[in-house]
């Protein structure tokens, strides 16, 4: 590597200010020893980065640290023979953007096992538009089909609709042939979810039901669930019999009240679904249905992409609940 610094948005723990975050030239001695040092050109904005980035402790727990659980780009350094320079590579979850110096940087320093080729028929900044919230929509799309859901069993709750991991799970859904409702508290963001595939919206009360209730009347075949809390609860609910719930998110709560009646009287399954620490193997499943028979044609419907001098503002844009679908860092420019 020709450069002696890189640069990297760090967020700091200062005893007067708080959590701060800003854009450094660190030298490159500061990277973690790994075994692939990857240039990176794209990254993505996750809730999970987010969090990171106002000192959450159940993401990150030293500060200074850099977020970012998504990386794309090209290996300069390698010490394995799987990996040499000049190859196109993904690197996202495992500890990336953790406790591990993540993707907000010009540069990451990886273990050999978290770094994946990039796969034929689909581009790096391609597989930013998905990144992790891609790669989860899709492990719930999967597992929806795994537990016996087929599109013309009946409609899709998909909750959390307008963010990173719901917009991608609605447009996948609606181009394998389902009638996917969308749950979102945007009323200004209806014409965009139709525009992804929603055949009917919700807003949050209406998702919600009553409380109190044991069991909902029956209405959904399968749900993508985004956000946990009552939404959750509810959506569970009201999920037919032998219905599958796959669940990935907390935005809204990390507790989930409910009865056993949806599970022993309707055979209801509720399926947890993680993205950091997946095996390689259903990695490269999924990302290769993402690169092919699942590839998406509305991927610029659905993202921004921003300079890197921009990051810091999208982060408080998605704080404040305000920010839709995928939001792409060019790590290239800014």
């Amino acid at each position: 590597m020709q450069n002696t610094t890189f640069r990297a948005l760090v967020v700091s723990n200062d005893a007067e200010k708080g959590f701060t975050r800003e854009i450094k030239k660190l030298p490159l001695s500061d990277l973690p020893r790994g075994q692939v040092v990857i240039r990176v050109h794209f990254s993505s904005l996750n809730y999970k980065d987010a969090l990171s980035a106002i000192g959450n402790r159940g993401v990150t727990k030293k500060y200074p640290h850099t977020p970012g659980v998504d990386a794309a780009g090209v290996v300069v350094s390698s010490t394995v023979e799987q990996f040499s320079p000049g190859d196109e590579v993904l690197c996202m979850g495992y500890d990336l953007g953790m406790n591990t110096a993540g993707g907000f940087a010009d540069y990451i320093s990886v273990p050999a096992d978290w770094v994946m080729a990039k796969p034929a028929g689909i581009s790096l900044y391609e597989t930013m538009q998905l990144g992790t919230a891609g790669f989860t929509a899709a492990q719930c799309v999967e597992m929806l089909f795994k537990f016996g859901f087929e599109p013309g069993q009946g409609a899709v709750l998909v909750t959390g609709a307008t963010g990173g991991v719901g917009t991608i799970a609605v447009a996948l859904l609606a181009n394998l042939g389902c009638a996917v409702t969308g749950v979102t508290g945007k009323n200004e963001e209806h014409p965009f979810l139709k525009k992804l595939g929603c055949c009917a919206i919700l807003n949050r009360k209406q998702a919600t039901g009553r409380s109190s209730a044991a069991l909902l009347r029956e209405r959904w075949a399968g749900v993508v669930d985004t956000v946990g809390g009552e939404i959750l609860s509810s959506a569970v609910k009201a999920t037919r019999y032998d219905g599958v719930v796959t669940c990935c998110g907390n935005a809204a709560s990390g507790d989930l009240p409910l009865t056993v009646y949806p599970f022993i009287l309707r055979g209801v399954s509720l399926v947890g679904i993680d993205s950091a620490s997946c095996p390689m193997s259903r990695r490269k499943r999924i990302w290769d249905k993402l690169a092919g028979p699942w590839k998406l044609d509305v991927l610029d419907v659905l993202t921004t992409c921003i300079p890197f001098d921009q990051l810091s503002a999208a982060i408080d844009t998605m704080l404040q609940s305000q920010s839709r679908g995928r939001i792409v860092i060019d790590m290239r420019i800014g």
